[in-house]
């Protein structure tokens, strides 16, 4: 099959690797029709998260039709239109019985490679470099799926795959975000990062029932979109002094109740220490960039939540102080997309939510490295890529 692999930093090519097989027997194969780029896929591909091989088929974002499953499978069946959560879960241990499926104790093989930074393992990640598994990504014509009847949920028929393919992803990421701050009537909240998953944290903001949702970044096209695709507020932080007093201000001195990040470690800013953070990165003496959670830590109220979505290694210069004084609650998490999913999936079938309009640049997996380039150069105002691997009636 042909499928878009890594083979060095800054080096990805589409090529022709082995189909997957079933390995165990709950294990089910997916021809895959949608397939979406991610920002977290950036930090491994330039080379600021450590572990990838050459020859790993990337991707993690994905929609598709069941083509195979094992003999142990009994809720999924062939022919079965699906949307996979991009952490794989097993469903039975630990942290899978309480809902907290990316921390899954069972489905990362490459355990030992991660606990020396993490201290405990994660779950397994499609695509997404040794430590996380080491599983085989879904840009890719087919991806095996473990626990295929934990990890694959039927798309309702009136939700088409373009929205369907971020439900795997940037959807229940930017959920988990909103989640976890708790958001009551009334509240505000500050979303830093127009992607994709800031997008999706914004409107389930609203969902949530938050008053006011203020939506930071500098690009243009991406505050548009959050203000007529998710209706809401925006701020061009190159256009202001002081992020943090514009929200002040805006707020009656208060600040936002909560601030979700959704940037990461490669985010931008301005001032001298985005200057030190970008020459510190670019020798390796860090891997982040962190302006953009030194700034949501403070923007938000005293007393406030900052949800951190952005992936990030380690964090120099992390202000640890203003957390303490201001009597901050920092919470993050990678998604728990087995808990939301069934839910996202109704919320997109009675048009509670919309997500197609993410796909800016839709093109065939042969021009997935042009896609590559084009996202994270955003160029042409390309929001996400979503290549096609087979064709959609297959």
């Amino acid at each position: 099959m042909r499928a878009l692999c890594w083979n060095g930093v800054n080096d990805l090519a589409v090529q022709t690797v082995p189909d997957p097989v079933l390995v165990n027997p709950r294990d089910v194969i997916v021809q895959v029709t949608l397939t979406s780029t991610c920002g977290s896929d950036l930090h491994f591909i330039g080379g600021y998260l450590p572990g990838a091989l050459p020859g790993d088929v990337i991707g993690h974002e994905f929609t598709g039709r069941v083509v195979e499953v094992g003999p142990e499978v009994s809720r999924v069946r062939v022919g079965d239109r699906v949307v996979v959560p991009s952490f794989i879960a097993c469903g039975n241990c630990w942290y899978c019985e309480r809902e907290l499926f990316s921390l899954c104790d069972t489905t990362n093989p490459h355990a030992a490679a991660q606990q020396p930074l993490l201290g405990y393992p994660t779950g397994g990640i499609y695509g997404y470099t040794q430590p996380f598994g080491g599983y085989a990504g879904s840009h890719a014509e087919f991806i095996r799926v473990p626990f295929g009847d934990v990890n694959c949920f039927p798309v309702p028929d009136g939700v088409d795959d373009a929205s369907a393919v971020f439900v795997s992803d940037a959807v229940p990421t930017g959920y988990t975000g909103a989640d976890l701050c708790d958001i009551t009537p009334g509240d505000t909240v500050a979303v830093f990062g127009a992607g994709a998953v800031g997008l999706m944290a914004a409107a389930s903001a609203r969902l949530m029932g938050a008053e006011r949702v203020i939506v930071v970044d500098r690009l243009p096209e991406r505050l548009e979109l959050a203000r007529t695709r998710v209706g809401a507020e925006t701020l061009d932080y190159s256009e202001v002094d002081s992020v943090q007093e514009f929200l002040r201000e805006t707020t009656g001195g208060r600040g936002p109740d909560a601030v979700i990040e959704a940037v990461g470690m490669e985010g931008h800013g301005t001032g001298a220490q985005q200057v030190v953070d970008k020459a510190k990165q670019a020798l390796r003496l860090e891997t982040d960039r962190a302006t953009p959670l030194r700034e949501a830590i403070l923007a938000v109220r005293k007393a406030g939540t900052v949800a951190v979505l952005g992936v990030y290694g380690l964090t120099d210069s992390f202000p640890t102080g203003i957390v303490l004084n201001k009597g901050l609650t920092v919470r993050a998490a990678q998604q728990h997309g087995q808990r939301y999913v069934p839910k996202l999936l109704q919320h997109l079938e009675s048009g509670d939510l919309e997500t197609s309009f993410l796909a800016t640049h839709p093109m065939p997996l042969e021009d997935a490295v042009r896609g590559y380039e084009m996202f994270k150069d955003k160029t042409d105002g390309c929001l996400r890529a979503v290549f096609s691997p087979a064709p959609a009636n297959s």
